[in-house]
């Protein structure tokens, strides 16, 4: 489910690209320090945004340089590094092994396999920093694959399981901002799993995988899929917009009104046309 929600780079002025990319780059070095330089493999942008809004919330001191690295050996990029570029780095790699487990059991899919063996070691450590999120993980994904094995019709049952597992990574500490930030997870939460599911629809029927919206026996439905869309991210985006966030504002404001609308139209054009 790792795809949807990362900028609209064309839309992002240079300095915000900057900013984008050192925020990238120190969570993949994070990674590295925190677990080991195999797990980079699982980094995604999607955790840039968890990130971005948790440091924007808290202002933490930030340590910032650039330099090459293995996967950008010529030219130096930029990267920042504080407590929340590393909490974003462990929930990544957390959310790797379950997302690859659920893939081989799921597919039997190799690579699935060799990832999670790559990532099982290091979830002990992870587990012992953030107990809370790592457990609503485990539990949100036991729950999710018995409403999948049970075809659940009703697909606000799975995006609602979906939706509480992020809305605890977003839940940083219990504080006066906790209920706007699992808000603001739940719904964005709830977007990515039934955006998976209106994407992934063709390929599940013709693979004979669960989708939410097939379960529901009825004929497809694109135009009231995108209302559950739209309406998921309103709620997201009213969280949001609660928080006092001023820091990286017009970076996170691309991200969630303009980036993960274009990454959903570009992947389900890139389905339909893989199947004329």
């Amino acid at each position: 489910m790792f795809g949807f929600v990362t900028a609209n780079m064309g839309e992002l002025t240079p300095e915000q690209k900057d900013r984008y990319t050192a925020v990238y780059c120190g969570i993949c070095r994070n990674i590295r320090s925190g677990s080991s330089n195999l797990c980079r493999c699982c980094l995604s942008y999607d955790v840039a945004l968890l990130a971005l809004v948790l440091m924007s919330l808290y202002e933490p001191e930030e340590t910032v340089g650039d330099r090459a690295c293995v996967l950008h050996p010529i030219r130096p990029r930029p990267w920042t590094e504080n407590e929340f570029t590393r909490y974003a780095a462990d929930m990544n790699v957390a959310l790797a092994y379950y997302n690859a487990v659920d893939d081989w059991y799921d597919d039997k899919k190799l690579s699935a396999k060799a990832a999670a063996s790559v990532l099982e070691p290091h979830l002990g450590a992870i587990r012992e920093r953030y107990p809370r999120q790592c457990q609503a993980i485990e539990d949100c994904i036991c729950r999710l694959a018995k409403l999948e094995q049970e075809n659940c019709p009703n697909p606000d049952e799975p995006a609602n399981c979906f939706g509480e597992l992020m809305g605890q990574l977003f839940v940083y500490r219990e504080d006066l901002w906790q209920e706007d930030l699992f808000g603001m997870g739940m719904a964005l939460g709830r977007f990515i799993y039934l955006t998976d599911a209106a994407v992934d629809y063709r390929r599940d029927v013709r693979r004979k995988k669960y989708n939410p919206f097939a379960a529901m026996g009825l004929p497809p439905d694109p135009q009231g899929w995108e209302a559950h869309l739209v309406l998921a991210m309103a709620r997201c985006t009213a969280c949001y917009e609660r928080l006092p966030l001023v820091q990286d504002k017009a970076l996170m404001d691309n991200i969630l009104y303009s980036g993960v609308w274009g990454n959903y139209r570009r992947k389900r054009k890139q389905e339909e046309d893989h199947d004329r």
